[in-house]
């Protein structure tokens, strides 16, 4: 009888250690499958692209239709017109995009280059994007002024004469605020610069 039951318990024994190492090894394979797909998923391989996929979210000021409203606009005072957009007032021609001026509130005066010449300009720029802009182009009116004082500084007389001197002088001055404003905010947003007042003495 004994040897019997020795025989019937060492095969149950076999079982149970099979069952048992079984048991382990599915663990240990689900550990290492599961690892590796956690792997794969973090790095970007399977999923939602893992930690490295950034999105990027265009905050730049945005085109502003006409009749459209701007966020950003001030709001009008009672019996001042609208704020953010030109309302009743737009035309049906032209740009689908309304315009924003800002006046720089001082003349620019300056020497010419290898010249004698001043130049004296009052100017103001325009945007189609909206009104954080011209909030912008007031926050950094020091820095820009400076910067169109450079510029202007380095125009040759010849180009304040001509008109198409003062069309490339306009192209200049456009680029150096939208370098200022880049430089600070990122982003520049002025189509054009105009003069309100050209004196050449």
């Amino acid at each position: 009888m004994s040897d019997k039951g020795d025989k019937e318990d060492k095969p149950k024994k076999k079982k149970g250690g099979g069952m048992m190492m079984k048991v382990v090894g599915a663990i240990a394979l689900l550990g290492v499958g599961g690892g590796g797909v956690f792997g794969l998923v973090t790095a970007g391989v399977i999923g939602g692209g893992g930690p490295h996929e950034v999105i990027k979210v265009d905050n730049n000021p945005k085109l502003i239709r006409k009749g459209e409203e701007d966020p950003y606009a001030p709001v009008a005072k009672e019996g001042e017109g609208e704020g953010g957009g030109a309302g009743e007032t737009d035309g049906d021609g032209g740009s689908e995009f309304r315009t924003v001026y800002y006046n720089f509130p001082e003349d620019f005066t300056s020497n010419l280059r290898n010249s004698d010449a001043l130049l004296q300009v009052n100017l103001s720029a325009s945007t189609r994007r909206d009104y954080r802009v011209v909030l912008w182009m007031k926050k950094h009116e020091l820095a820009i002024r400076s910067a169109l004082l450079i510029a202007i500084a380095d125009t040759p007389e010849e180009d304040v004469i001509s008109p198409d001197g003062k069309g490339r002088l306009q192209k200049r001055l456009t680029a150096t605020i939208n370098k200022v404003l880049t430089e600070n905010e990122g982003f520049g947003g002025v189509e054009n610069v105009y003069f309100k007042s050209f004196i050449v003495q």
